[in-house]
């Protein structure tokens, strides 16, 4: 288990936070509400120990293969149904959307190798990650994998509690099968667009992990 580098900024605010709002509850509430100034301090204990564990990177045994689609993040799936992709294929698609909780981990990785053919940011709002604008109005990328195989389109959709979306490639870039290609801070979604006729090894309400569940075989 390791932190991620997106969280080191995080941690140590929240780090000092705690260690300095615990004090002046400790320092002005311990004589006569010493019950006030334990429970704060272990409520800001509790805010601590999520932030830690929101950026956490577990050490996994990833899949790979050339046919299998691995799942780009944790989560739950929600959405799968054909659907028209307006941005870069303009037809329709296998539509496959994954939910991250706050709960989650948040790595976005490639869910196949391959060249990066687009890559776009949007920014945008910040609607609920179910709501059916997300997809098309909260900020968000548009990232292309292709090989061989075809293309596959990933996006990164931010909800309500997700205020930054980081993503490490580029147009032109050659990715590996379960490398990180992104990350989403505080909950939100990612959609996967296969192309039609694709085996998807998953069902709506699966919980699954980024690097590990096989979501689909071309």
């Amino acid at each position: 288990m390791r932190i991620h580098r997106e969280g080191y900024k995080y941690i140590i605010i929240a780090t000092i936070l705690w260690l300095a709002l615990g004090w002046a509850a400790w320092h002005f509430l311990h004589v006569h509400l010493a019950w006030l100034a334990y429970l704060l301090t272990f409520l800001l204990f509790l805010v601590w120990f999520w932030v830690v564990a929101f950026f956490r990177l577990p050490t996994r045994n990833m899949v790979h293969g050339e046919e299998k689609v691995i799942c780009p993040a944790d989560g739950k799936v929600v959405v799968i149904e054909e659907t028209y992709e307006p941005e870069y294929f303009k037809d329709k698609r296998l539509q496959v959307s994954i939910f991250m909780s706050p709960v989650n981990v948040h790595v976005n990785r490639n869910p196949v190798s391959g060249e990066i053919k687009y890559m776009k940011y949007h920014p945008g709002k910040y609607l609920v990650a179910w709501h059916p604008k997300s997809s098309t109005e909260n900020e968000r990328t548009t990232i292309v994998i292709g090989n061989d195989n075809g293309d596959i389109l990933m996006r990164q959709i931010a909800g309500a509690m997700a205020r930054r979306i980081c993503f490490y490639v580029k147009e032109g870039d050659i990715v590996k099968q379960n490398e990180e290609f992104g990350f989403i801070r505080f909950g939100s979604r990612v959609d996967v667009y296969l192309p039609l006729g694709t085996k998807v090894d998953v069902k709506i309400g699966d919980v699954v992990k980024g690097g590990v569940t096989v979501l689909a075989h071309y």
